[in-house]
């Protein structure tokens, strides 16, 4: 290992000693155990203080000679990309115009209690004292909306109302029901500090939230615009840019995008053609979206049912497993229900990946709500939110012992790749024969067309003056979601500016970066082994992906 390779080295294991400390629930989630009872540093001095921190990491980064290898250059452009988009988002006030929706405050520390079991008093006692640390982060996350209300930042009205909908929602009921509490009723052991937790939930997070809740209404509702372009805000188009780059790890302009989402949109709309006429549809693809949308046969009879079917194909991708994917993570997941007084603010299904240390198993949660995921939609969901998707790429990648921990734990952060490679897997259904009916082969091609389209309507809404209603309607005669959907959808894209385009731009890499493999190697081609290869590179940008796969095809030919 050169000396450049040895600093580097070192300073990434400094830099992840550091996430660890300044974002406790990344640490959490890589199994990073400590006594600290903060999961949420988010006071403007943290901020302030991290800012400063990171030029100081950027400065040691500079005095570091490029490496040789070229997982070695790998490890040094994504330690870059991740100080660099702290720098980056700090200067263009992204703490002080904080995402709200659809995963805001109050939905990191549900995930967070979702995440957290108690396997002894020492953990239950821990976890009361982080219960007590919540209505603080609420709290600073406050002080941070009104830094961002004196600069001048201004949010959508759509996002604010859904928003402050979302926080008094996890409001209401008995301190007992609510996912802060559920560690508690999860455990066998009826640990003493139970009632205190319902003192400190009912007591302190819930009129925290509240408080949040009512800044929503009263503070910022007043000076909210109209215009939901990002564009619109201070800095709104380098902002909007920032987030391209971030969410794409490319070059390409929005207008370039947008022509691709185009593109992507009509090649898949013509596979659909196809298959509506499989199904006795030839020419009339809107009737059978009618067909599908309105036929009892196509939608579970209750939320349990539902979960019980994506419990089943789930079995049945596991038995196709071994032909597609030679190693399999140590950590396995199951299926949840969203509860109905949150699906409908939710998609149709998440992943939630297991913590580093195996702890808890990974979980599927899908919609407590039939009317959002039809039955013909659960193959392609299975694939994408379990395995081979999310919760397998992920708990593999936590398994990487020649990755630096920051990339290892960081998933969320390289969404083209994860999110491009849970759509690729949708597309390994065909050859798994997981699709049984036209009906099927349907539902993973409407998903993808939605992946598409997404291209379309981010930027249309970020950079072309698109309304709500267009975007609406943009959707809504094109894929086969209900209307609730498609509106939390759009008022997704409207919160999380440039997110959504990960998706069709990632998966659009992943299929290019196997017709390359495939090119290069010819009949020694083996799908099993690329996967293993592609796996094993861990969650990074897509530059970064295509550079170690190429030279990993170059020792496969030689």
């Amino acid at each position: 290992m050169s000396d450049a390779a040895v600093r580097i080295d070192a300073l990434a294991e400094r830099f992840w000693a550091w996430q660890c400390r300044e974002f406790p629930l990344t640490g959490f989630i890589a199994g990073v155990r400590t006594e600290d009872p903060v999961m949420f540093r988010e006071a403007p001095e943290d901020h302030e203080r991290r800012h400063g921190e990171v030029l100081a990491f950027l400065a040691r980064l500079d005095a570091i000679e490029a490496p040789a290898t070229p997982r070695e250059r790998a490890d040094a452009a994504l330690l870059r990309r991740e100080l660099e988009d702290l720098r980056d988002f700090h200067l263009l006030g992204a703490h002080q115009r904080p995402w709200l929706l659809p995963v805001g405050p109050e939905f990191n520390t549900i995930y967070f209690a979702n995440l957290t079991s108690l396997g002894d008093s020492k953990a239950a006692a821990l976890y009361l004292a982080r219960l007590g640390t919540l209505a603080g982060f609420f709290d600073d996350i406050g002080r941070n909306l009104r830094e961002g209300r004196a600069r001048g930042f201004r949010y959508p009205k759509v996002v604010l109302a859904r928003a402050e909908s979302n926080m008094r929602a996890v409001t209401q009921g008995a301190a007992e029901k609510t996912a802060w509490y559920g560690p508690f009723v999860r455990s066998a052991t009826p640990w003493p500090q139970a009632d205190a937790a319902k003192a400190v939930i009912a007591g302190q997070i819930v009129p925290a939230l509240v408080r949040l809740a009512d800044l929503l209404r009263d503070q910022l509702m007043p000076h909210a615009r109209d215009s939901i372009a990002a564009a619109d805000d201070v800095e709104g188009e380098r902002y909007y840019a920032r987030w391209v780059r971030h969410f794409t790890n490319l070059d390409m302009t929005p207008d370039e995008l947008h022509a691709l989402g185009l593109s992507e949109a009509l090649r898949v709309e013509k596979e659909i053609e196809q298959v509506a006429a499989e199904a006795g549809f030839p020419g009339r693809v809107a009737d059978y979206r009618r067909h599908l949308a309105e036929s009892p046969e196509f939608f579970a009879p209750s939320g349990e049912a539902l979960r019980e079917r994506v419990e089943i194909t789930a079995k049945r991708i596991d038995r196709q497993i071994p032909g597609f994917i030679g190693r399999v993570p140590r950590i396995t997941y199951g299926v949840e229900s969203i509860p109905e007084s949150l699906a409908p603010r939710m998609p149709p299904a998440y992943a939630q990946p297991s913590p580093g240390d195996g702890s808890t198993a990974g979980i599927l949660w899908v919609s407590g709500l039939p009317q959002k995921c039809p039955l013909y939609m659960i193959p392609s969901l299975a694939l994408h939110e379990g395995w081979p998707g999310h919760l397998m790429h992920l708990a593999l990648v936590q398994e990487l012992e020649d990755v630096p921990a920051f990339a290892r734990y960081n998933g969320p952060k390289y969404g083209a790749c994860v999110e491009g490679w849970a759509l690729y897997c949708e597309g390994l259904g065909d050859a798994m024969g997981l699709f049984r009916t036209p009906h099927e082969r349907f539902g993973r091609l409407d998903m993808e067309l939605w992946r598409a389209l997404r291209l379309v309507v981010d930027t249309g809404i970020h950079t072309r003056g698109w309304t709500r209603q267009q975007a609406i309607d943009e959707l809504a005669t094109r894929v086969s979601l209900t209307l609730d959907t498609i509106e939390a959808e759009v008022d997704r894209y409207i919160a999380l500016p440039a997110q959504a385009l990960a998706y069709q731009v990632g998966n659009i890499a992943f299929r290019d970066f196997r017709a390359r493999a495939e090119a290069k190697l010819g009949e020694r081609f083996s799908v099993r082994a690329y996967h293993d290869r592609l796996l094993g590179i861990g969650t990074a940008t897509l530059p970064v992906i295509g550079e170690l796969l190429d030279d990993w095809l170059a020792g496969e030919a030689a």
